[in-house]
C-alpha cells in the first residue's frame, strides 16, 4: 500500500484552507496499489472454506439482481462454481436472458473474493448427481428427482481477491 497525506493533496489542489490544521497522522490514508497477478490455485486455497456467495445477475429490464447462494461444501475450486436452484426461479430466467454474472464471497480475516463469469444451466442427471450432497434435501426434498431442479455452473473469467493487505487478480 502506498501512503499519502491528505494535507499534501489539499495543499496542492486548493489555495484556501478554512479548517483548523489536524495532526499529520489524522490526515494519512491508504491508496491501494495495482493488483498483483496470482494463480487460480492460490485463490482457490483462500476460498476453500467459503460457502455462501452473493450471485448477481442481470434482469430483463437491465437491472442487477443479487441473492445469496450456497455451494454446500462443493468448494474444490477450479474456476467453476455450482449452485442448485429451481427452473421457475428468477435466477434461471435472468441467466437465460443474459449469462454474464458475478459472485461475491466474504470470509474470515478480511477476505473478499469477486468472480466475474458466465453461467450455464445444467439439467443432466449425471452432472446433478456429481454435485449433489445430502444436505441439499433441506431445499430439494426429492433430491435430484425434485421437479424443476437445475444446477447453475458459473465459469470464472476473472477473479479478484483482497485479504488484509494482500490482493491479487487472475484472468482465466
Amino acid at each position: 500500500m502506498l501512503r499519502y497525506a491528505l494535507h499534501d493533496v489539499l495543499k496542492a489542489s486548493s489555495p484556501i484552507t478554512t479548517a483548523p490544521a489536524l495532526p499529520y497522522s489524522a490526515l494519512t490514508y491508504s491508496i491501494p496499489t495495482l493488483m498483483a497477478e496470482t494463480t487460480l490455485k492460490a485463490v482457490a486455497a483462500k476460498m476453500a472454506k467459503l460457502d455462501i456467495t452473493m450471485l448477481t445477475t442481470h434482469t430483463s429490464r437491465g437491472q442487477l439482481s443479487t441473492r445469496p447462494m450456497s455451494n454446500n461444501g462443493d468448494v474444490e475450486y477450479d474456476g467453476n462454481s455450482y449452485y442448485f436452484t429451481y427452473e421457475g426461479s428468477r435466477t434461471v430466467s435472468d441467466i437465460t436472458e443474459n449469462p454474464h454474472v458475478s459472485l461475491g464471497f466474504s470470509g474470515p480475516d478480511y477476505l473478499y473474493v469477486s468472480v466475474v463469469g458466465t453461467a450455464t444451466l445444467i439439467r443432466q442427471r449425471a452432472t446433478l448427481e456429481k454435485h449433489w450432497l445430502p444436505e441439499l434435501k433441506r431445499w430439494f426434498k426429492d433430491g435430484i428427482d425434485t421437479p424443476g431442479i437445475v444446477l447453475i455452473r458459473v465459469q470464472a473469467r476473472r477473479l479478484k481477491f483482497w485479504h488484509g493487505e494482500e490482493n491479487g487478480e487472475v484472468t482465466l
